[in-house]
């Protein structure tokens, strides 16, 4: 059985700088008051440090069905991936990642799952699964290292 790594709050697993992580940076990510852009910058910096942190990194809320259904997905697949349970991570930083992933998919999408391969942006379950379906999500896997078969 594979195994699926769980991030705690507070803990990374990145080495590299940010690199993966395109377009929306100067978005305003959404929340009650709207941060400065220097903050922005810091969330949108960190999410890709955690997504360059491994090859498949998922981007989750522990109670969300589709979630669940895209980390079963990648794990009968034979990739492990690093999965941020977004709802467990202390404080608001859970809340402040996900806007920013928000602004980085297309309008319409729900805000998780959010899945990165190889440091770059996958997409949600919908690109997800249209990638399985259409044969690219093995190579795309395979390329970032996270399959070696």
């Amino acid at each position: 059985m594979m195994r699926m790594e769980v991030v705690a709050a507070g803990e990374s697993n990145s080495t590299t700088g940010s690199g993966g992580v395109v377009g929306g940076v100067d978005a305003a990510v959404s929340s009650s008051s709207p941060p400065s852009e220097a903050a922005a910058m810091a969330v949108y910096e960190r999410v890709a440090r955690m997504a360059s942190g491994n090859a498949v990194v998922v981007f989750s809320a522990s109670g969300c069905c589709m979630c669940h259904v895209v980390k079963r997905l990648l794990l009968g697949l034979g990739v492990g991936p690093t999965v941020y349970e977004l709802d467990q991570l202390s404080g608001a930083g859970g809340r402040e990642i996900q806007a920013a992933l928000a602004q980085l998919l297309p309008p319409g999408q729900p805000p998780v799952p959010v899945v990165f391969v190889g440091g770059r942006l996958l997409g949600g379950v919908e690109k997800v699964m249209a990638c399985h379906i259409n044969g690219t999500l093995v190579p795309l896997l395979k390329q970032a290292g996270a399959l070696w078969l």
